[in-house]
């Protein structure tokens, strides 16, 4: 290790291989032979002794090497090095590192001679003050959080434990530079960059702000201390900060009109309990998907920070100006153009150097190689807002649906406290939520009106509307209340890049499953069984007096027929609302959901194209063991039951394809990296093509009639085949006389049998077919142990061997489903 030069007195920097340490070295080499302390090697240093600061022998071991080599005497000792997050929450490597690590040190500089020790703490150790009073080294102390804690508790190590070595602690304001800024500063920049909710909120006093320090202004005062190092008092505190603080409003204006043209940025205040809640629900929904959220990265605004959303740092700095003869050359508003110029320029090189995850947009375009990033968000936010302009009067529907549900009780005599209550409120919070949707920012109010629509659909229920009026009104209202709120055109809550790229039909695949004329048969479907589901819901309620069933009587010695006692059974009795009515609002919810969204929804919205699945096949079993259960256990049939059943079971295969479109695009940009839980609600691109399609309707009837019922649909003749023998199963009752438990076994398996064919009529689902097997051998083999007469026991021997014969050809595939082929072909 070479020895200092005699001309230039030794400067030792802890953390020096850190970017504040490698500017310092920059800035002293010319004066003072530069030796770093630190954990890797410093490239701005003459020399470098790598050390843990955590262990007391490593940091003597140091020491000793830096006396052996440069002597005994040391102009100063520049002490960086310590440990930082903004998480707000304990960690005892504060105590570890700052604090103890800081004792160790000084010990270890009793072997030697120090001119100067010099320690980087923060003005956060001091208590906040209101705007218009400016803190001074002798104001009080306080530290509100674990960070700047630390560092006082490390500033009275300093005071207890230098002994005679002089030092100087500078408590520095919130650094930035043309590049980088503290992180409270650089999330307030991004979060306006992207349009984020939260940049339009605030929990505190919007007047008050934090004094800002550019490094080069901070590299200067810790210049001059030690140039001065001779001529200072042997203890001192200076605080070092621009003197003008700008207020968090102020800082917004300046940003929105930086970043969007906007002179001024709307900011709402919002209560300190309500942003608590929402920053820790934030931060709750991490662990949902491990390593996923956002990289692993958790939400930067926690609920302690609320607490210091109104805390005031305006410095007095006369000390640096009389001790130092140091004045900032900087101010931040006039250095914010730089930084949101090399914001714009690469987004994600600025959001890496600022230790933020870049937002989907960014990445994917770097990804792809685009060039401008920025344009293409850009481009995308005047997209939305001439689509919102276009649609905007769909949310002045809403406004007057809102003063319907204020007038409709007096008008239509509800009869229902509950209900009565329910339309005002909704009404109330309708009009309000409707009223900022006017405004494309406030994408959020779309989701809210949403939400108020889905509750309007349900109050019904819940009250048990006593007269038709009122459940008509809830339904009808709430329907539309949804479909002017989040069907019209914008979509909300879509990625850019979702929107902006990617591909119409999935890789691998040849046919869009969420094109218009996939969904089609499933909205029609399930209309059919909405209205249907209302009519009986209708007798439930007590809103008519009987219901049409033109086959079944009833089992029960009264004067009702098959589909009224079914739907007023024990078994429906034994839901807590009308369990019809459940159903009307599941096809009213199936049918809004299939409306929604675009023919590339597989990937730009894959939330609802699992909840469309959801509504669809789980409901659709339930539908289906329902029909099982009723003459088993009720003794009789419901019609149109039976056709509501059937209308729910043929949308199953009609959906299955979109569900595995979706799955496979999931996985994809997991493997690829990407943040799973932020696509699953907001989309993104896809490899493929940004190709348009064109759904046309303008066709002749016949066409589209192919379009609608063969995308992903093929009938082979095995499972039309399966399917007639399910149907002649389920009515043995009546064919063959089949009575008791074979009776009882035919209906259940017939049942089956005609829900696993209709399903596997999806290409994507044919391997359900094999599910014919165990059905069939139940049944070959029941038979026998049923005590059937002749007639039902050979129907059932022949079905279950034709049942197990016919799962068996796997049918024509006429379709291309990338990876999911190999499972079908």
């Amino acid at each position: 290790m070479p020895t200092s030069d005699s001309a230039k007195p030794v400067v030792v920097i802890t953390g020096a291989a850190g970017n504040i340490g490698t500017a310092l070295c920059g800035a002293l080499r010319d004066s003072y032979v530069l030796v770093a302390f630190d954990r890797h090697e410093a490239k701005g240093a003459d020399a470098t002794y790598t050390f843990d600061l955590t262990s007391e022998s490593s940091v003597r071991d140091a020491v000793a090497r830096l006396k052996a080599d440069h002597g005994g005497r040391v102009a100063a000792v520049v002490h960086l090095a310590a440990f930082f997050d903004f998480t707000g929450e304990e960690n005892p490597l504060y105590e570890k590192v700052n604090v103890e690590g800081t004792r160790n040190l000084l010990k270890a500089l009793e072997d030697i001679e120090v001119e100067r020790f010099i320690y980087s703490s923060t003005m956060l150790v001091h208590e906040p003050t209101a705007p218009g009073r400016r803190i001074s080294e002798q104001s009080p102390l306080g530290p509100a959080w674990a960070y700047p804690i630390s560092k006082l508790k490390t500033e009275e190590v300093i005071h207890r434990e230098s002994g005679d070595m002089p030092y100087t602690i500078l408590r520095l304001a919130g650094l930035y530079d043309e590049e980088t800024a503290v992180p409270t500063l650089a999330h307030q920049i991004t979060r306006i960059y992207e349009r984020d909710l939260q940049s339009h909120l605030y929990p505190g006093n919007r007047a008050a702000g934090q004094a800002m320090l550019h490094r080069d202004d901070m590299i200067d005062a810790f210049r001059r201390v030690i140039d001065r190092r001779n001529d200072m008092p042997k203890e001192d505190v200076i605080l070092i900060g621009e003197s003008h603080a700008p207020s968090y409003e102020a800082l917004q204006n300046r940003l929105g009109e930086l970043i969007h043209g906007r002179k001024a940025w709307d900011t709402m205040s919002i209560p300190a309990p309500a942003a608590k809640a929402g920053s820790w629900v934030l931060e709750k929904a991490e662990p949902l998907v491990p390593d996923q959220f956002d990289h692993g990265e958790k939400p930067f605004i926690r609920p302690f920070m609320v607490d210091m959303a109104s805390d005031h740092y305006e410095l007095d700095i006369r000390k640096a100006r009389d001790v130092l003869g140091w004045q900032p050359q900087h101010a931040l508003m006039d250095d914010l153009p730089c930084l949101v110029t090399a914001l714009k320029k690469d987004p994600v090189a600025w959001y890496e150097a600022n230790h933020i995850t870049p937002p989907d947009w960014a990445e994917v375009a770097e990804d792809r190689g685009l060039d401008d990033a920025d344009d293409l968000k850009e481009r995308y936010d005047r997209r939305y807002v001439a689509a919102h302009l276009d649609t905007i009067w769909a949310h002045f529907m809403n406004l007057g649906l809102a003063c319907w549900l204020l007038t409709a009780p007096a008008i239509m005599g509800y009869q229902s406290t509950g209900m009565w209550w329910s339309d005002i409120a909704s009404g109330a919070l309708l009009f309000v939520f409707a009223a900022l949707s006017l405004s494309h920012r406030m994408r959020w109010a779309r989701w809210v009106c949403c939400v108020i629509g889905l509750w309007l659909l349900t109050a019904p229920l819940i009250f048990l509307a006593p007269t038709a009026a009122a459940y008509l009104n809830g339904t009808l209202v709430g329907i539309l209340v949804i479909g002017f709120s989040v069907l019209v055109r914008p979509a909300p809550g879509l990625a850019p890049m979702a929107v902006m790229t990617g591909p119409v039909i999935p890789k691998g695949w040849n046919y869009s499953p969420s094109g218009w004329f996939q969904r089609l048969p499933i909205i029609i479907l399930a209309l059919l069984g909405f209205l249907i589901s209302r009519y009986l819901c209708a007798y439930q309620l007590g809103h008519i007096d009987g219901v049409w069933e033109p086959f079944f009587v009833g089992a029960l010695p009264d004067a009702r027929n098959g589909t009224e006692e079914i739907i007023t059974s024990s078994v429906s009795r034994a839901w807590p609302v009308p369990d019809a009515g459940l159903g009307a609002l599941t096809y009213a919810l199936e049918i809004l959901t299939g409306i929604l969204g675009s023919a590339r929804r597989w990937r730009t919205m894959p939330w609802l194209v699992l909840l469309f699945g959801i509504l669809i096949v789980p409901l659709g079993i339930v539908s289906i063991t329902f029909i099982i259960i009723q003459p088993v256990v009720l003794g009789t049939w419901c019609s149109l039951c039976l056709l509501a059943a059937a209308a729910m079971l043929i949308q199953i295969p009609y959906s299955v394809d979109e569900i595995v479109a979706t799955c496979q695009f999931l996985r994809r940009r997991m493997r690829a990296g990407r943040p799973l839980l932020r696509i699953f609600f907001t989309g993104d691109t896809d490899d493929g093509p940004t190709a348009k399609t064109e759904e046309r309707f303008n066709r002749p009837a016949g066409a589209i009639a192919r379009d609608m019922l063969g995308g992903g649909i093929s009938v082979p003749w095995t499972l039309a085949l399966a399917a007639i023998i399910g149907i002649w199963l389920m009515f043995t009752r009546l064919t063959l006389g089949a009575a008791g438990t074979q009776a009882d076994l035919d209906h259940v398996i017939g049942s089956l049998a005609i829900t696993v064919a209709v399903s596997a009529t999806a290409e994507v689902a044919r391997a359900f077919r094999f599910l014919l097997v165990p059905l069939g051998a139940v049944l070959l083999i029941g038979g026998f142990f049923t005590g059937a007469g002749t007639g039902p026991l050979v129907s059932s021997v022949v079905c279950g061997l034709a049942l197990i014969g016919l799962s068996l050809p796997r049918g024509r595939i006429h379709q291309s489903y990338g990876s999911w082929d190999r499972f079908i072909r």
